[in-house]
């Protein structure tokens, strides 16, 4: 499998474990403690093997960058933050990033 396809893949497990992170309410509530150690264990798998062929600096810059746009879109979509033009450019401008240092490398 691709190397960026797996860093994608992790930065969705990024994603999931971070949000997961934050309804566990202090490791209290057993699914979201699952779902966090799962996504934290296969995003960190992930990543280490995209750094194989992609370096290091670019892989976790991507890998990041797709975990926090990612984060604050379900934030926005759950309704647990409010949805604004300002973070929708902002998350815009994470996802051109992203994209951009996969053209440059």
């Amino acid at each position: 499998m691709s190397s960026w396809i797996v860093l994608i893949l992790a930065g969705i497990c990024e994603s999931a474990w971070a949000t997961a992170l934050g309804k566990s309410q202090g490791f209290t509530k057993i699914v979201p403690d699952i779902i966090f150690i799962v996504g934290l264990f296969l995003s960190m798998v992930g990543l280490a093997f995209a750094m194989h062929s992609i370096p290091t600096s670019t892989a976790y810059a991507v890998w990041v960058g797709i975990g926090a746009a990612l984060t604050a879109l379900y934030a926005m979509a759950t309704g647990s933050k409010p949805i604004s033009l300002a973070r929708i450019l902002l998350i815009i401008g994470l996802v051109a990033c992203v994209i951009g240092l996969k053209i440059v490398n």
